[in-house]
C-alpha cells in the first residue's frame, strides 16, 4: 500500500510523541516482546487504590457535554498534526441518537480545546461502547481516509491491527487459537442482541449474518480467571465479548451474555443465545470475596475489555509498523492484582 506524503509528514511527528513505539523485530502470535517498556500510565499499581468498588471509571449518564469534555481533553495520549490519540472510559457511546451525549457528538467542543480551529475531528477507530481504551481521531480528511484504506487492507489480508486485553471468568480451555462464527443481530423481547449462527447458509451471508474471526491468547491465569489478549480480524458488534462466551468464558463484567454460561456440577454449557435473557452475571462467594466485592457491587462491575494497542502503518511498505499504547483504567488494573494476574506483555501477530 502506497504511503501518502501527509501520513509521512504526520508520522514524523508521531514517531517523536508519548505513546507510541516502533516494533523492532517481527514476532509470532502469543511470543514475549523485547524491548517493551511500559508505556506511562497506572499500569501495576502496588498501592492502595481507594475505597470506591471500581476507581477510575470517567463517564456517567449524568455528565455535562462541559463535563465530558473535560475528562476527554484529560484522556488524551498525544496528538500530533491533525491526529488525536485518546482513552475512552469505559461506558461511553461513540455513537448515538441525535441529542444523546456520545463521543462524536462533543467533538466538534473537543475540536475547540485541542486548538484544531475550525477542524473537526472524526473518529477512524474506536472500541465499542462498553469497552475502554484508544480512540484513532484525526482532522484531516485525506490522513483519515488514508488510515481507513490501511485497516480494510488489514482486515482483508487477516493481519491484526488492534489488540484488546480482557479479564474473563473462566480459563479458556486451550492457551492459544482462533474462534471462528458467523453472527447475526436480533431484536428479542425488546433487546437487540448478538446471536451465533451455525452453518449460515449463502442467503444467510447475504442478509444480515457475518463471518467472524478473533485470536486469543492466554496471558496468565488465576483464582478461575485470566487474563486474555484478544485480536479481531473481523468487525462486529460485541464480537469479542460473543466469542469468549463460546469458550465458556465470558468477559468480567459483561451482563449481557454471560448468562449463556450454565454449570452443572462444576461443568460449564452453552445455553441458547435466543431463548436466554440477559441479567447481571453471577459471581461465586470466593471470587467476590477475591475481588472484594458485594455481590450489589458486583451486579455493577464494568466490562474489562480494553483497547490496549493499535497499529499504525510506517512510512513505507516495509518499514515496521508504529504502536499506539492506551494504559489500563484503575479498576482494572486493581483486578489484576487482587486476581494475582501478572504476566509479560505479549508481542503482535506477524
Amino acid at each position: 500500500m502506497r504511503v501518502c506524503g501527509v501520513w509521512g509528514r504526520v508520522l514524523g511527528g508521531w514517531r517523536r510523541g508519548i505513546g507510541l513505539r516502533t516494533e523492532t523485530r517481527d514476532a509470532g502470535f502469543g511470543s514475549e516482546a523485547r524491548h517493551q517498556p511500559h508505556p506511562q500510565g497506572p499500569y501495576w499499581a502496588s498501592g492502595p487504590l481507594g475505597e470506591q468498588p471500581f476507581p477510575g471509571l470517567q463517564w456517567s449518564e449524568g455528565l455535562s457535554r462541559e463535563e465530558l469534555v473535560d475528562v476527554l481533553r484529560e484522556a488524551v495520549v498525544d496528538q500530533r498534526g491533525p491526529l488525536v490519540a485518546l482513552n475512552k472510559p469505559q461506558g461511553l457511546p461513540v455513537t448515538g441518537k441525535p441529542g444523546e451525549l456520545t463521543l462524536v457528538s462533543v467533538l466538534p467542543e473537543l475540536s475547540q480545546c485541542l486548538a484544531l480551529g475550525a477542524s473537526t475531528l472524526q473518529v477512524v477507530q474506536a472500541p465499542g461502547k462498553e469497552a475502554s481504551g484508544l480512540v484513532l481521531l484525526s482532522s484531516c480528511p485525506q490522513t483519515a481516509g488514508f488510515l481507513y484504506k490501511f485497516f480494510t487492507q488489514a482486515r482483508r489480508t487477516q493481519r491484526p491491527t488492534a489488540t484488546y486485553w480482557a479479564v474473563t471468568h473462566g480459563v479458556p480451555a486451550t492457551r492459544e487459537g482462533k474462534i471462528q462464527t458467523a453472527l447475526r443481530l436480533q431484536e428479542i423481547d425488546g433487546v437487540r442482541l448478538v446471536i451465533p449462527v451455525k452453518s449460515p447458509t449463502r442467503k444467510d451471508i447475504l442478509a444480515n449474518v457475518k463471518r467472524t474471526l478473533s485470536y486469543f491468547y492466554v496471558v496468565a491465569t488465576g483464582s478461575g480467571c485470566a487474563l486474555v489478549q484478544l485480536q479481531p480480524l473481523t468487525g462486529f458488534p460485541r464480537q469479542l465479548q460473543v466469542h469468549m462466551t463460546l469458550q465458556l468464558c465470558p468477559v468480567l463484567g459483561d451482563h449481557i451474555h454471560s448468562a449463556r454460561v450454565g454449570t452443572v456440577l462444576g461443568q460449564r454449557f452453552l445455553l441458547p443465545a435466543e431463548t436466554t435473557k440477559p441479567r447481571r452475571q453471577v459471581l461465586d462467594a470466593a471470587l467476590l470475596q477475591r475481588l472484594r466485592l458485594t455481590p450489589s457491587q458486583a451486579a455493577q462491575l464494568p466490562l474489562h475489555l480494553h483497547l490496549h494497542r493499535l497499529l499504525l502503518p510506517g512510512t513505507g511498505p516495509k518499514d515496521a509498523p508504529i504502536q499506539l499504547v492506551a494504559p489500563l483504567p484503575t479498576y482494572f488494573s486493581r483486578t489484576l492484582q487482587r486476581l494475582g494476574l501478572r504476566h509479560q506483555e505479549p508481542s503482535l501477530c506477524p
